[in-house]
Formats: C-alpha cells, structure tokens, sequence
C-alpha cells in the first residue's frame, strides 16, 4: 500500500462538491498499459486534420489538454484533469479560505446548477438558493461554457461585481443578481446549546481544521452545560471533504480503532480501512487532536440531520453512526456520492483526479447513487417540501458509477415511478391554492439552518426529548 500525502477536498466555487480525495505521489504514467495502436491513429489524424483546416489556428498544447480532459471527464462526473491554475486552486481552498461568491456547483443540460450556497458568503447573503441554475455570467451564455471556463469567470478579484442571470426551477422565472466578489473564509464548525440541554453542532464542510476545531467546540459545550442530555450532529448542505475529517468527525463519538469506513478498486493501494486512531484523522498537527474531547460524547442520545444535499465525507459520517445505532439519522436521503477520487500529480502544476475505489460503510454498505436513507423522514418545512421532487441525486447523473450491490435499474424506474406520483400529487395541490398563497409561497425563503425556525431542527430536538416526530408525506421518503 502506497502511503498516501493528504487528502484533498473540492468544495469550491466551481468544482462538484463532496469529495473525498487522496493525494498520492506515483509513476502512474510510466506503468500504463499498451497503448491501442488504431485509436493512436485516429488521435493523430484528428488533431492533424484540426491543425490543417480548423477555421483558425489552434496551438499543440491547448489541442492535446482539451483531448486529455476529455478523456478523464468521458468517465464519469467526478474525475477529470487538473491543469495548472486547478491544481493551485484545489490546494488554496482545502485551506478553507479562497475568494470568490461562495458556490458550490455542478453542471446540468449545458448549463451550471448551484449546489450549495456556502453560509455566509456572498452568493448566501444575495439570496442564491441550491437548484438554481446559472444561465449567463455578465453578458456571457453559460451553456456552451466549460465549467472550468465558468468557474474562472466567477473567481476574481474581493470587491469586484458579478451579474449571474439565475433560472429557478421552482418558480419558473429567470432573474438577474449582481454579486461582489469577496475572500471566502469557511468556519466548518458551528455549535451552541439548544433550550433543554442539547447541543447542536453543524460541521457545513470537512476540512484540514475540522476535526480539532470540532473537539475545540465539544469541550467548550461540555463546559457550558455540564447536564446536556443530548447532541444533535446537524450535516445538511454539507457537500464532503476530507476524508480524514469525516474519520474524525465520526471517532468523536465512537469507541477508539471503531472501523470507520473503507475503501476497494481495482488498485492495490485504494483497498483500505480507516478506524477511529489518531493516524487515520491525524493531519497537519501532532498527537492526537480529539484527545480532550469529553467522553460523554461517546454516550449521549444522539441525531445526526442530512439532506439531498449531504454528499460524501458526510455520507460517511451518517452511514457509520447509522450501522452503529449511535445515532438517529433524521431528514432526507442524502446526495449518494459514494466514490473516492484520487488527486495524482502528474508534474510539478498539474494532476489527475480520478475515482479510484468505492467507499463501503461498517457494515459493508455501498451507498453509491442511492445516498444514506433517514431513519425517520423528516421535512425542511412543517407544511411539506414541494421543491423535493426537483432536486437532483448522483443517481441523476448520466454517467454515474452503479451500485453493484443493488438491482439499479429496478430502483431507478421505482424512484422515477415515486417521483411521477409526487409530482402529480403536488400539482393537484398547487391547483388548489388562491393567487394569494401561490404569492406567499413565491416570496418564501430558506430556512436559516440552527434557527428557531428550523422545522427539522425542532424535529431532531423532539425526538431526543422523547415527544412525537412528524415524519415526512413525501412519496420520495
């Protein structure tokens, strides 16, 4: 087993959000197998016939990147090439600190989808909302764009201005917002004690400080109120990261050496296991940086809260407390990100992401495309969450790796059939309601997550107390 460097995380302002990535160092290149000698040809002619005859000139370096690129992303939406000023970016923002409006997205029918607004950035305080779709950037067309392309576009200089023309599916209308640009510092733990003794800890990404940042604020906790009767691990829109964070997150409340979760591909060095030690979550600081976390957190009822938009690291954290029994898993199911990616330099300014094994939960699970299920479905919103049916899964994705333990297609055509139903069901509501409370619910905002309008929260908060949980009447749960 090669010893991996660290791992990578790419949530970012225009890179698929939820990745769990191990950075390695290797001759990958060197040990490649026999190139096909016709497909060589084919390469060739192509590229002599663009250099010959493309309307203009096209330089050997930029011909050959786009021809590589297009080889990785052809696999599936997670792996792809990262050339110089990708492979820089990566590495700034696993720091947790980039500049930016705050992003997470993915690209969708030609154009690009929000992912996740990070809190507190400037596309959050601008009112972007996860779905919406990014049609021009300026007076530029997204659709025809690469991401790559897009992603540049966005990133710029703090407290210079941006027009983004912005579809949202749920309301059917297109819209202009003007967003300053702004250095993005992302604090991945929040926490504060709830009225009956509980605490609540939101971790909104996995990074290098996660884990004793995290042990920082359960000791703080501890000490506040030393008669809490419960915590709640709250992972909504939490789109992944590190992978040692996510070991470190779940250890906070596991036996020490617990198997975590672990790794298999067709490599050698992707088959792993990663435990509850210290050298598995262990980054940038010596000893062990959940060494002073109180061990009452090892005992305490306990609810963790996801969503659609829970992908990988947090994934990984919801599916081991769950396999367990430690905790409760209420909300939605989440993202179905169930894939590792492997960052490999390829030279001194660029490298490889590419997926490299499927990760498995305790009991062996894969939860690739079909996400972590909820043990109580919960809605965002007392009266519902309509918006639910159109919220897109790894599943969704064209190219998405299949889950080898399940009969996809079936549950594919299942969901579909359920997602029909859903839509259906809500269409006769909406058919019912006044011009008014179509108005209302146009108007309506998020819920601030950790608010006292948090229905869901107040849902985790209820179960913990022993009262009665409103489950969710979506067909999609």
């Amino acid at each position: 087993m090669r010893q991996f460097l660290k791992n990578f995380a790419l949530i970012t302002i225009g890179l698929v959000a939820g990745v769990a990535a191990t950075i390695q160092f290797s001759a990958t290149a060197q040990q490649g197998s026999q190139l096909p000698l016709d497909e060589l040809r084919t390469l060739s002619n192509v590229f002599a016939q663009i250099k010959r005859e493309y309307v203009e000139p096209v330089e050997d370096k930029q011909l050959l990147t786009d021809a590589v690129k297009g080889m990785v992303s052809g696999l599936d939406p997670h792996s792809t090439f990262l050339d110089k000023r990708d492979f820089s970016e990566m590495q700034e923002q696993t720091s947790g600190k980039f500049a930016g409006l705050g992003i997470e997205i993915t690209p969708e029918d030609g154009v690009v989808k929000i992912l996740n607004p990070i809190e507190d950035s400037p596309a959050a305080r601008a009112g972007l909302q996860a779905e919406d779709l990014i049609t021009r950037l300026d007076d530029k067309p997204v659709r025809g764009m690469s991401l790559d392309k897009a992603v540049r576009t966005m990133r710029g200089t703090p407290d210079t201005k941006i027009t983004l023309t912005i579809f949202r599916k749920s309301e059917e209308r297109s819209f202009p917002v003007t967003i300053t640009r702004a250095e993005i510092k992302v604090q991945s733990v929040k926490a504060k004690i709830l009225d009956n003794d509980i605490a609540w800890v939101r971790i909104t990404s996995f990074q290098e400080r996660t884990v004793p940042d995290l042990a920082k604020k359960l000791t703080e906790l501890a000490n506040q109120d030393p008669k809490l009767k419960g915590v709640i691990l709250d992972l909504r829109n939490n789109g992944g990261g590190l992978l040692q964070g996510a070991v470190g997150v779940a250890a906070a409340f596991l036996p020490t050496d617990a198997v975590i979760v672990s790794t298999k591909g067709q490599a050698p060095d992707s088959k792993q296991v990663f435990n509850a030690s210290p050298a598995m979550y262990r980054l940038s600081e010596p000893g062990d940086p959940l060494a002073g976390v109180p061990e009452i957190y090892k005992k305490l009822p306990m609810v963790v809260l996801v969503n659609a938009y829970s992908a990988s690291a947090s994934e990984i954290v919801a599916g081991t407390l769950q396999d367990y029994k430690r905790a409760t898993i209420i909300g939605k199911t989440t993202f179905g990100k169930g894939s590792v990616q492997t960052v490999r330099p390829l030279t001194n300014d660029s490298a490889l992401k590419i997926t490299t094994a499927y990760y498995y939960t305790p009991s062996g699970k894969s939860i690739q495309a079909f996400g972590i299920k909820p043990d109580i479905p919960v809605d965002q919103n007392k009266d519902g969450d309509p918006d639910d049916v159109l919220v897109t899964r790894e599943v969704d994705s064209e190219k998405h790796l299949r889950n080898k333990q399940s009969a996809e297609d079936k549950l594919i055509k299942d969901r579909e059939q359920r997602r029909l139903e859903e839509l259906q069901r809500i269409k006769e509501k909406n058919a019912k309601k006044t011009p008014e409370e179509k108005e209302k619910d146009k108007n309506k905002k998020p819920v601030e997550l950790g608010s006292a309008d948090d229905f869901m929260l107040s849902q985790a908060v209820a179960f913990i107390n022993g009262q009665p949980v409103k489950r969710s009447s979506s067909k999609l749960e």
